[in-house]
């Protein structure tokens, strides 16, 4: 109870002080109350109940404001591992609770930079949330600065690649399908959501359903068109789905099958990391390199910030050294 009492003051003093004055408030307040007895007069709230009601609250917060079902669905299984390892109740978590939670984790799972920075953004969403609400007087994630991770050239297909893929096909699905994420750049995600009736042959366009429900539209070239309504025009079944299952009854192809079809291609054809966001990837790359402006990538790429598709977009190094010769040498 009375470490209870010296984490609400700590709390509530977070914005006022700095880590020495936190630090010798922390000790007056242990020596002050160390021969103290405290007696609760209330009932003392389950914690457990109290947690869980703050993580629904705050799931269907995010809920409301548009986010799907896929970001909530890990919003609530990091949060609960979390609360879990720790087993505080939340208004009484500190900074160094949760950098010790972030240290242990990645020490444990031996993740990576990435991931634990993933995880301490979800949690100070959360925290923020709660700090927005009045349920705490300062979020503790405040102090926790993002993790620093080391930058990749993310690897893209070649154009070699991308032929070998298609010459390897041996069933007019497949060659539709690696057309399709090679000219549209569009994500596995909203491919398996797209129907027949989707698709305009005539404008070479379809729309798509991207992150938060947005829609937005993608093109393909004539290439993709003339190898979709071969494949169409082969089908027999009558499911409304773009790309089916090569078995009956002929389902909607899902995002796992699609990635286990490019990977057994890419085995096949010893290809390395042969992956559906990886032709996304390839897309942006081309895109910047033959001179497209990127607010128009943005658009095309379904990006809410700027900052992603630069991310998305690797200008080759060839490119830069001939742009040196041209412009500085």
């Amino acid at each position: 109870m009375k470490q209870k009492i010296i984490n609400e003051v700590m709390q509530g003093m977070l914005g006022c002080l700095n880590n020495a004055q936190l630090g010798r408030l922390q000790e007056v307040l242990e020596h002050a109350l160390f021969h103290k007895k405290i007696i609760e007069t209330e009932q003392e709230v389950d914690t457990e109940v109290s947690n869980g009601q703050l993580l629904e609250s705050f799931l269907s917060a995010k809920r409301i404001e548009g986010c799907s079902e896929k970001s909530l669905t890990y919003y609530r299984t990091t949060i609960e591992t979390m609360l879990t390892k720790d087993g505080k109740n939340i208004r009484e978590m500190t900074t160094n609770d949760l950098r010790t939670y972030l240290t242990n984790y990645q020490k444990e799972k031996n993740s990576s930079r990435v991931t634990v920075d993933n995880i301490r953004r979800i949690l100070s969403s959360f925290f923020s949330w709660l700090e927005d609400e009045d349920y705490i007087l300062k979020s503790p994630v405040r102090r926790i600065h993002k993790v620093k991770a080391a930058s990749t050239i993310k690897e893209t297909y070649t154009d070699e690649a991308l032929e070998k893929m298609r010459d390897s096909c041996e069933k007019s699905r497949d060659l539709a399908l690696i057309d399709m994420l090679a000219s549209t750049g569009m994500r596995v995600g909203e491919l398996v959501l797209l129907n027949r009736n989707d698709i305009n042959f005539e404008e070479r366009e379809c729309v798509v359903f991207g992150k938060g429900s947005k829609e937005r539209m993608v093109y393909f070239d004539a290439r993709t068109k003339i190898h979709l309504q071969n494949y169409l025009q082969e089908r027999i079944d009558d499911n409304s789905a773009l790309f089916v299952t090569l078995r009956a009854p002929h389902n909607r192809l899902k995002i796992g099958g699609i990635e286990s079809r490019l990977r057994e291609l890419g085995r096949m054809l010893e290809i390395p990391k042969v992956h559906p966001h990886k032709f996304r990837r390839t897309l942006a790359t081309m895109a910047i390199d033959k001179g497209m402006p990127i607010e128009q990538l943005q658009q095309l790429l379904g990006h809410k910030r700027i900052d992603t598709t630069l991310q998305y977009a690797m200008v080759k190094q060839s490119n830069v050294k001939l742009a040196h010769r041209k412009y500085i040498g």
